[in-house]
């Protein structure tokens, strides 16, 4: 049985893509600029917490 404290490092960076994707989405040039980052990091830092023990 899979714990839930072994998806606790993949919180963050979800967090992260989903409001910046909600911020990339709003009609807003600067509110999509900083979705766009947003997501761009989060994904980054996804990848970063890939195989981390």
């Amino acid at each position: 049985m899979v714990s839930l404290s072994s998806y606790a490092d993949e919180i963050g960076p979800t967090t992260l893509i989903i409001v910046g994707f909600l911020l990339f989405v709003f009609p807003e040039p600067a509110t999509s600029a900083l979705g766009a980052g947003l997501m761009l990091f989060g994904v980054a830092y996804w990848f970063w917490e890939w195989n981390r023990p």
